[in-house]
This record gives C-alpha cells, structure tokens and sequence, in this order.
C-alpha cells in the first residue's frame, strides 16, 4: 500500500467533488468540514507532485491530472464495492451451504436419507452431494474444493492422509447375494469351495469400485482369481438385477440391496460365516474453515450412527 499514491478514501472525495461540484457541498456529502476536506485534497496533489484542482472565482474545475484521477477513481470504486458485494455474498453462503463428497454405494443408498432428516432440521441450508471414487473425495477435501467426504478409509491417498482429519464414522457390510432359486446345503453359510463352483457377476473389470472390492475380499482370503465371472456389468444396480435374473452371485454393498432383502427377492449368505466389511469414514480439511452449518452436520452425522439410523 506504501507504493500507492492514493487510498480509496482520497478517491471518494473526488467522486465526491465530481458528483457535489463545489468543496463545500462535497463535504457536507462526505461528512466532513470544509477545511478537512481541502487538507485531504492538498495530501494527494502533494503525493503525486500535481495540481488536481484549478479553482476561478467560485467555480472549480479538475485539470488534466485531476480528471484522469476521476475517471480512474469510477472504474476502481466500481470493483472495490463488486469486491466487497462478492465477499459478503459468499460469507452468507458459507453459512447456508455444503458441500459434502462420497462414494457410490454411501452417496446413493446413505447420504439422501441423512440429507433430507437434516434438512428437516435445518430448512435453510443448502447442500450439494457430489458422488465419486474415494481418491477423488480425499484430494477435493484437500483443496477445499469439498467441505466434508464420507469414503473408504483404506482408499484415502496416502499423500493427503497428514492434511485431514479421518474420523472412523461406520463398518459397511458386503454380502454375497444369491438368486431366490439357489440352494445350498447351509442357507445363510457358504464355504469357499461352494462360491468358487457358482456363476459370479462383477463390475467391469475397469472400474475403481472393482479393484477396491478385489483388496477387500482378499483381505478375507477369497481369491478373486478363483471367482467364476460369467458377466462384467457397469453399475451395481445391473449386478442386483441380474442377480434377480438368475445369472449368477456377487458381493454388494448390503446399503445396495436392503429393500431387496427384506422383501426376500434375493438372498444373502455369508462366507464361511464371516461378515466382509470395509470402514467407511468422515474426512475433512484440517486448516479450511468449518462454518456452523458444517459443525451441526457433523454432530448430526455422530448422532444417527450412534442412534444406529
């Protein structure tokens, strides 16, 4: 600021002489005396070694200089008040809106239950739920591009893990579902020499939601390589459907299929009686600034865990 030759204040008084035409009307305008004004006037026409106003009886008039000054002066308070207008509307936004990230199975089958009991509760808000892979969440959240993701902890990148918070938030349940015309020998257990011997469907093979899926059943020793795929699809609701078809079993996301299991159009077993899950957490930027509205939707998120929702 040192640097400058004029300060936004010197600028209003000339608008002010331009608009007002005479000292003492401009000053009455602004608020000030007469010789309060006219010092404000001898500052400026000091700092930039220039007369600014040329005055002939009682009259007064801007010189070349001076006229250049007002016409900058327009231009520059224009963008000073668009500035401040543009900061103070997304201070308000900053209150009323969110903007919260998550994966495919937590964005389509958890977060639009949770969303609209908040929005019960806080009418005002704005929330924006953006659905993608994990790593993509965990860089957003890094950037400041999302306020607060909801992802699998084991796919956050290891280069954003020491620049957010990872608060464990669930343990999401896979399940392998079964055609209702399926039997077997145990009807909620299968071994691994069963599941090996069935048509499986899987997401294609290309897909961030199969590789993450591949990890965690080998983390429960199911060899993926050992699974006989008859079909690869590209959504988990083809699988679902196909599964209903009779094409073969697959592991879902019990979030995914709870409608269909509990109207017993599909059935579920686990696998040499042991439950899969995958630990889904809260993250968020540790250095971004969290408004209320992402405090209390984050104190409603802890509640409806803890109240089992």
């Amino acid at each position: 600021m040192k640097d400058f030759l004029f300060n936004m204040e010197q600028l209003n008084v000339l608008r002010a002489i331009k608009n007002e035409k005479s000292i003492k009307d401009a000053a009455k305008k602004l608020y000030l005396s007469q010789p309060a004004l006219s010092l404000k006037i001898q500052s400026l026409e000091s700092k930039i070694a220039s007369p600014i106003l040329e005055r002939n009886k009682k009259q007064i008039y801007f010189t070349i200089i001076g006229h250049l000054l007002v016409k900058y002066s327009t231009k520059i308070l224009q963008l000073y008040h668009e500035a401040n207008h543009s900061i103070k509307h997304i201070k308000v936004l900053r209150k009323i809106s969110l903007i919260i990230g998550s994966n495919e199975s937590i964005g389509i089958y958890l977060l639009p239950k949770i969303i609209r009991l908040f929005c019960k509760a806080y009418s005002y808000a704005c929330l924006t739920l953006e659905i993608e892979a994990t790593h993509s969440i965990s860089w957003n959240v890094f950037h400041g591009k999302v306020d607060i993701g909801i992802v699998v902890e084991e796919e956050i990148p290891y280069e954003v893990m020491n620049y957010i918070y990872i608060i464990p938030y669930l343990d999401e349940e896979i399940v392998l579902i079964l055609p209702k015309t399926y039997q077997l020998k145990t009807p909620s257990v299968i071994t691994l020499e069963e599941l090996y011997k069935l048509d499986f469907i899987g997401l294609n093979r290309d897909l961030m939601e199969r590789k993450i899926l591949n990890k965690i059943l080998q983390k429960y020793n199911i060899k993926v390589e050992n699974l006989k795929t008859k079909f690869e699809l590209n959504s988990t609701e083809a699988i679902i459907r196909g599964v209903q078809a009779g094409l073969g079993v697959s592991f879902v996301s019990i979030l995914s299929v709870k409608d269909e299991l509990l109207s017993k159009r599909i059935n579920s077993v686990m696998v040499n009686s042991r439950r899969i899950n995958k630990r889904i957490s809260i993250i968020m930027n540790k250095k971004s600034y969290h408004s209320p509205l992402f405090k209390n939707f984050y104190t409603f998120c802890c509640f409806l865990r803890k109240n089992k929702f």
